[in-house]
Order: structure tokens, then C-alpha cells, then sequence
């Protein structure tokens, strides 16, 4: 950790530099990612004491620690602008007088020193009080210099179980506060208090319940300043167990995030109303440089999965010998598909992967994100460690799900509905549908090539390392699947590839938790929106929903592609190739989550823009974050976004026979 002078940090204050690090003088670490009218302060997050104090406190160090607000440090960390008190309460109380913040006798009626202490002694803590407060002096001159107002959010926990009635959760201490002039912006935090979920908790927020917000950190402000709120905020410890110290991570991790919300939101109203800055965000009221330590775990996340290529290795090499024998003999003949040898040793691929310090990361949205990333590439690890073996349909069924009810009456509602009728149009050989999309991928300055292969399930397919279209050289396209491909391998899959080259997060080019869902649904809504949806893509759909459960309860290929064949009325050709997509690798549920994505895409995209979920392989799940991320300018706007924003489909019949389906 970085260690300042005074000076220094005055120095870097006046110039306006970002910086962080520790005071030397004091125990204060201060963090500045970048100048905005926002500050979080956790001036009883410290512990520590000078070993000659120690020596002289009656308290333990539990003792001592059961008073103090740990973790309050952690919880404003994902903020732009920090102060954060490292030295015990016990040794110079930062809430309290310069005078008396060495006047601790008593701690709730326990005696803290043996013996008074003496005046060189208090003096030396006394100096570092006056060194915190010349350093906040600064900070809030410099920020009322660049915004006029500024917001200080002071934040504090509090012991409960020795109270004998009910507390809040959040307490918002208004005793000094005018409220004539700043209600509204008090109002307005404690609505977003309110609106924090904590696991197994009820939340609320009070004004003035439990305390009254006297302490020395707001007084002092408003002697000095008259342009800056300082907010009194006490946390009820539902995060840790008080007596214990034991700390709850899930309570605190859900803590973390929600407070992050409601700083931000709260910021950027008090920007909107006070500073007249009328178009202020909330991600605005968050810092535009991405953490350091954020880059440094993605580039390892990044080193260590970017050859984790589920298709890869779960689509068989042998694809079509196994069909002329399946054909040459259905009834008797199970195929035996055939694959790649995967050259990971998932042993150790899990030690690396579950040592990334995913805990460094101090925003707690993009902590989770990470976190669901490693658990999500454990389980896509042991997926490809038993492609072909007994266990690969149950670990298939943890990584993708399988359909539930509603996907299935969805699909059976499509397969029976009275068939709408397709122009299909011209007829194309695949070298001569490959040269289409080709010049489709020109056009749209998409640097990438467009292929042919024998060797694919699918009809095609998109690659991303090197950037690659795949066209199965045995099929045949009408001109309406030509352009329904062209919609949703190029502009959505290869879209998603190259944007995601850009960007500084590089697992967007691997994929988040739920990024098949999101981006094969955001590809199906593509071919509607530009006018080439049909019945019968429908009805592909539908049957890999029908051929997933089939799977499922079968567990027998020819069975699965008689079914496909004589109850759901598809080609033999195509029944093989769709019984083939879910047999492959011992049992693969992913294709049922076309459909119930493309329905999910389709309801969300009326209500708000889906634009940032093309930035890379992204999942809907983490799309308000992605929207945080762009306007923070951590993430790049997509560049290849070519997908129509309005419905082109002008079929009455196929926008009703959509519409009756439950998302």
C-alpha cells in the first residue's frame, strides 16, 4: 500500500490527481478514482492501536472490536471516493472534538485503560485527528471548488441485541441536518434504503429511531462548509454476528450492492436537483477507471478459459459415416459418435480457477459477475471432462437446465397450430448460400471468414477464435433461410465476437453465466425483426424443445428420431440432425433454450433497449450491469449493432400465433 505525507496528499488534492494510499501521519487510508461530488467516509472501520496504548487498555482486542464498525470499509469500497478511519475508536475517536476524542474512560461500563493516559500520549492521537480532519478540509474544498454541492455519506454500524426493542436496519441520523434545505435528498436515500433486499431479513429505514446523527464528522462540516450534506448512516449489524465477530458473506455481499445502488442513486439525484445538473445517471456518480484489480483477474480468467470451447468438443467427428450407418439400419443401429480429445487437465484447471481473488474486486455487482463466472466454468469443465460417458447428460442438465412446462406446452402449441404458410423463395446450394453471407459480412465491414465444412451438426455456425462462419456443406437453404441466417449468425453471433474483441473485459469473448439463453434468444428475435421469421423456424425450434424431453426421458436415439418423425411430422433427414444435436456428447439439453430465449428477448425488448447485451457474449441476467459499464465507459458501445430495431414481420397470422406464446 501506497504511504503519504500531509503534504502529499494535499498536494495531489490541489491539483486534482487520483490517488490512494494510507496517511502516515494518521491512520487513514483515503481513495480518490476520480474527482466527483461524492464521498463515503467509515471512520470506526479501524482496529489497530500503538503497541504502547495496547499495553495500557483493559479491553481485549474482541472487546474492543465489538464497539468498532468493522466492515464498514469494505461496504463503501465500490465508491469513487473513500476515507476510511484505520485506528481504533478506542485511541482518538474521529466522531468526536479534537479535545475529547481521547477521553475515553469507559466503553459500556467497562474500564478502557489502566491508568489515564498522559498528555503526550493523547497528544500524539490528537495529531492524527487534526491531520484526518486537515485532509477532509481539503477534499470537500477541493469538490465544492469543481460542483458547488456535495454529498458526504458517513457511514456507521451498530450493536443490537443489547437493545430491547425494535431497530432498523438503516438509520439515517437528521439532528444536524437542515432539513428545511435538504429533506428531500434525506427522503430520497431512505426510499432507496428501503428498496435493499437482504437473505432472510427485513429491511427498513428509519429516521432518527435508534440515533440522532450528533456526531463530530457532520458537525465539523457544518462549520466549515455550507455546501456540503453529510448524511449520518447507521447499519444495523445483520451482517456478522456482534458477539462472535463472525461475518455472514452472503448478508454482506447483498449489503455491499445494495448500498452501492442507493449511493449512486442518491448522488445523482442530489446532482439532478441541487447541482442542476439535469441529465446526471447514477452510473455517473461511480468512477469511469476500471479497478486494477478487475483487469488483472480478467486477463487471468481469460488466459486460463479461453480454450474452454464447449461445441469444440462436444459436436462428433464422425458425424457422417455414423448417419448412413444409423440410416442403413435405424431401428437396430444406435450411433457411435466419436470426439475430440480435450487437452485440459481439469483437476488442475480448477485449483487455478477457484484462486483467482475474485475477493479483491471491490464493486460487488462485478464481483458477483466474476464469481458466477469461476462456478459456471467448474461446471462447464465437468461437462466436457465426461463428453461420452454416462454422466454427461446430468452435468449437462446443471450447465443448461432442461424445459420446463411452460417451453413444452409452447412447443406443442407451435407443432399443432394450423400451418402458416412460407415463401421460401429461391433455392441455393451451400457454396453458393456461403457466398451470400459473405458478401452480407462485407458489406457490414465484419473481418471474418466464411466457410464451408462437412464436419458440423448445426446448418451453421459461428466461431470466434479467429472470427469464422461455418456453412454445412451438405445442406441446401431457401433465400428466406439464407437471410435468417445472415440475421443470426452474422448479426447477432459474429457481431457479438468481433465487439467483443474490443472491449477491455475479455470474458465477453468467452461468454457470462446464461449467454447461450440470451444470445441464440437475441439471434431468433433478429430473424423477426427483419422480416424473415416463419412458421416452420418456429417449428425447428419447437422440436428441439420436444427432442431435449424426448432425450431426457428416452435416453434412446432411434427412439427420439422416431418420435421426431412419426408423432411431430419432421423429415427423416431433419429429425436425424435434430436427434443428433441432443444425443451429442452423451446428452446435450442446451437446444431448448432457443425458444424460451428468443420469447424472454422478445417480451424484455418492448419495455427497454437490448443494445448493450451485443458489446459480447453476454447474458441478460447481468444486463443493467452491462448498461452501468458503458456509461461508466468501461465498456465499449457495440460497434456492429446491424440488427433492425422494429418489427419488418408484416404476417398477421405469424405476429398472433408469436403472441399467444408464454415467455
Amino acid at each position: 500500500m501506497q504511504t503519504y505525507s500531509l503534504e502529499q496528499m494535499l498536494g495531489l488534492i490541489k491539483r486534482g490527481e487520483a490517488f490512494s494510499g494510507q496517511l502516515e501521519s494518521s491512520g487513514c487510508f483515503i481513495k480518490i478514482e476520480e474527482y466527483l461530488p461524492v464521498v463515503c467516509t467509515a471512520i470506526h472501520a479501524g482496529h489497530t492501536l500503538r503497541n504502547e496504548l495496547i499495553k495500557l487498555g483493559q479491553l481485549s482486542a474482541e472487546e474492543r472490536y465489538f464497539e468498532e464498525d468493522p466492515y464498514t470499509d469494505e461496504v463503501i469500497a465500490s465508491q469513487p471516493i473513500t476515507l476510511v478511519g484505520t485506528d481504533s475508536r478506542f485511541e482518538y475517536d474521529l466522531n468526536r472534538p479534537k479535545s475529547l476524542s481521547t477521553y475515553y474512560k469507559s466503553a459500556w461500563l467497562k474500564q478502557v485503560w489502566r491508568k489515564p493516559l498522559s498528555a503526550k500520549q493523547r497528544a500524539i492521537s490528537q495529531a492524527k485527528h487534526n491531520d484526518f480532519y486537515l485532509l477532509y478540509e481539503a477534499l470537500i474544498s477541493k469538490l465544492e471548488s469543481l460542483f458547488g454541492m456535495v454529498i458526504v455519506f458517513d457511514l456507521h454500524s451498530y450493536n443490537y441485541k443489547r437493545i430491547d426493542k425494535p431497530v432498523p436496519v438503516f438509520n439515517i441520523g437528521t439532528a444536524q441536518i437542515d432539513m428545511e434545505r435538504w429533506a428531500p435528498v434525506v427522503k430520497k436515500f431512505q426510499s432507496e434504503l428501503n428498496q435493499i433486499t437482504l437473505p432472510n431479513i427485513e429491511v427498513d429505514a428509519k429516521i432518527n429511531a435508534i440515533f440522532e446523527g450528533r456526531g463530530y464528522l457532520i458537525a465539523h462540516t457544518n462549520a466549515h462548509f455550507d455546501r456540503t450534506l453529510v448524511l449520518p448512516t447507521e447499519i444495523k449489524k445483520v451482517f456478522m454476528d456482534e458477539l462472535t465477530g463472525e461475518v455472514y458473506p452472503i448478508v454482506l455481499d447483498d449489503l455491499k450492492l445494495g448500498l452501492k445502488n442507493a449511493f449512486s442513486a442518491t448522488s445523482a439525484y442530489f446532482q439532478r436537483k441541487l447541482n442542476r445538473r439535469s441529465k446526471t445517471r447514477s452510473a455517473d456518480m461511480l468512477s469511469s477507471a476500471i479497478e486494477p484489480a478487475v483487469l488483472d483477474i480478467d486477463a487471468a480468467l481469460f488466459r486460463l478459459a479461453q480454450k474452454v470451447d464447449t461445441l469444440k468438443y462436444v459436436n462428433p467427428t464422425n458425424l457422417v459415416a455414423e448417419r448412413k450407418r444409423f440410416f442403413s439400419a435405424p431401428s437396430r443401429y444406435k450411433p457411435n459418435f466419436r470426439y475430440r480429445q480435450l487437452p485440459i487437465d481439469a483437476n488442475e484447471f480448477k485449483y487455478k480457477l477457484y484462486r483467482l481473488p475474485i475477493d479483491n474486486i471491490s464493486d460487488p455487482a462485478l464481483k458477483q459477475m466474476y464469481s458466477d463466472i469461476v462456478n459456471k466454468l467448474g461446471e462447464q469443465v465437468d461437462l466436457l471432462t465426461s463428453v461420452g460417458q454416462e454422466g454427461f447428460v446430468y452435468n449437462s442438465l446443471r450447465y443448461h437446465g432442461r424445459p420446463d412446462t411452460h417451453a413444452i406446452n409452447n412447443a406443442k402449441f407451435l407443432l399443432y397450430a394450423k400451418e402458416i404458410a412460407e415463401v421460401a423463395g429461391e433455392q441455393y446450394d451451400a457454396k453458393t448460400a456461403t457466398e451470400l453471407m459473405k458478401r452480407q459480412a462485407e458489406q457490414w465491414d465484419m473481418q471474418c471468414k466464411v466457410s464451408l465444412s462437412s464436419s458440423i451438426v448445426a446448418r451453421a455456425m459461428v466461431s470466434s477464435m479467429p472470427p469464422q462462419l461455418t456453412v454445412n456443406s451438405h445442406a441446401t437453404f431457401a433465400h428466406a433461410e439464407v437471410q435468417r441466417l445472415i440475421q443470426h449468425e452474422l448479426g447477432v453471433h459474429m457481431a457479438t465476437t468481433l465487439n467483443a474483441k474490443q472491449q477491455p473485459l475479455k470474458v465477453l469473448r468467452l461468454g457470462l453465466p446464461g449467454a447461450t439463453y440470451t444470445q441464440e434468444g437475441l439471434a431468433i428475435l433478429a430473424e423477426l425483426k427483419a422480416g424473415f421469421m416463419a412458421h416452420s423456424r418456429l417449428n425447428t425450434l419447437a422440436c428441439r424443445v420436444l427432442a431435449v424431453e424426448s432425450m431426457l426421458k428416452e435416453q434412446d436415439f432411434y427412439l427420439t428420431h422416431n418420435y421426431l418423425v412419426d408423432e411431430v411430422g419432421m423429415e427423416p433427414d431433419d429429425a436425424f440432425v435434430t436427434t443428433a444435436r441432443v444425443y451429442r456428447g452423451g446428452g446435450f439439453t442446451k437446444d431448448h433454450l432457443y425458444l424460451s430465449g428468443f420469447l424472454q428477448m422478445l417480451q424484455l425488448s418492448s419495455s427497454r433497449s437490448l443494445t448493450n447485451l451485443l458489446v459480447g457474449k453476454t447474458s441478460v441476467q447481468y444486463l443493467d450491469l452491462l448498461d452501468e459499464l458503458v456509461q461508466r465507459n468501461w465498456l465499449i458501445a457495440p460497434k456492429f449493432n446491424v440488427t433492425p430495431t422494429a418489427n419488418l414481420e408484416e404476417n398477421p397470422s405469424l405476429n398472433y400465433l408469436i403472441e399467444s406464446l408464454r415467455s
